[in-house]
């Protein structure tokens, strides 16, 4: 049986590793070739139980290598984009490397993209491009408000990835997600970093008073829907990916104790960081028609991700940092 091969940038990170495993467990019909640069959050161990799968290759590359990525995408029937600078912190500390991965590396992409006449290229992006809310959720059509060099560098992506079906005709998609969490994710956001803290019997950092407003959205329903959108979604479309359900950081950080059977005397509350956005909530009645329901609770979810956290010591306590605290 032929298969369909689609390239994924970045998937040694936590959302693109969680992504790869599960639509080749899927899509018997689908091939993976892996593009990652292994940065810091970028670790092979994360697909270790598939590397010597049939439909599964591991390229180490950086995704502004222009020739590189033209070369591997020919023959490729699509392309799914996660390779990113993710951390709000760091790109306040210094956004140099944000602004080429996120803007540049994306451009190389599109450019290999149309060069191969890619039939399907999918961009993950993030909430956060809309700002912060006061009330109501964010709509794909709505206007855009970064932040931080960060989103900023998202919604410049979101603008060169759109400007390629327009221009081009590129048969691009665009989604959007909400704060993700769940197993392999890098222990200096804010979950992992609440559960291994805990695990060692650490207090847990909270900026400000914990009030700000987050969607919290168990990373193996994210990659389902970023699954249907790929194969469902129509060209040149934006959907917004989320569970629909959001909570204060302070609830989603007492939830955790809870889980961890903590007291929420571990809470140490410490000074917010600069342009830190109050809320964010999306509207997620588009991708709904495509068929997306979530399937976990948040209790359930955050019972996995805590299981997952405590059998597997080995993979983040190398990885731990004190360095950053909340996304």
């Amino acid at each position: 049986m032929s298969t369909r091969k689609l390239l994924v940038t970045g998937g040694c990170g936590f959302i693109g590793s969680n992504f790869i495993r599960y639509i080749l467990n899927k899509r018997s019909d689908v091939s993976v070739i892996n593009l990652d640069k292994l940065t810091y959050s970028g670790n092979v161990s994360n697909l270790s139980d598939i590397k010597s799968h049939p439909r599964y290759r591991f390229v180490k590359g950086d995704i502004c290598d222009l020739g590189k990525v033209k070369r591997l995408m020919k023959g490729m029937w699509g392309v799914v984009n996660f390779a990113a600078e993710t951390h709000v912190d760091r790109s306040i500390q210094n956004a140099d490397a944000f602004l080429k991965t996120n803007i540049l590396g994306v451009h190389s992409l599109l450019e290999a993209a149309r060069a191969n006449r890619i039939a399907r290229f999918l961009h993950i992006s993030t909430d956060e491009v809309y700002g912060s809310l006061a009330k109501g959720d964010a709509r794909e059509d709505g206007t855009l408000y970064p932040n931080n060099p960060y989103s900023a560098s998202k919604a410049a992506a979101d603008a060169l990835v759109r400007s390629y079906h327009v221009t081009y005709g590129l048969s691009t998609l665009i989604t959007r997600s909400s704060n993700n969490f769940g197993p392999h994710q890098f222990p200096e956001k804010v979950v992992p970093l609440f559960i291994t803290n805990l695990m060692e019997d650490k207090k847990v950092p909270l900026y400000g008073k914990g009030k700000n407003e987050r969607d919290w959205f168990f990373v193996l329903d994210n990659v389902r829907a970023q699954d249907l959108v790929l194969h469902r979604g129509k060209a040149g479309e934006i959907y917004n990916i989320g569970a629909g359900r959001p909570v204060s950081n302070l609830m989603l950080t007492k939830n955790i104790l809870k889980v961890c059977r903590k007291p929420n005397s571990f809470i140490r509350f410490v000074k917010d960081r600069p342009g830190h956005d109050f809320r964010y909530s999306l509207n997620i009645e588009k991708v709904r028609k495509l068929g997306f329901r979530p399937q976990f609770s948040f209790e359930e979810a955050l019972y996995l991700t805590v299981a997952w956290y405590r059998q597997n010591r080995r993979w983040w306590k190398p990885l731990k940092c004190d360095a950053f605290t909340v996304k």
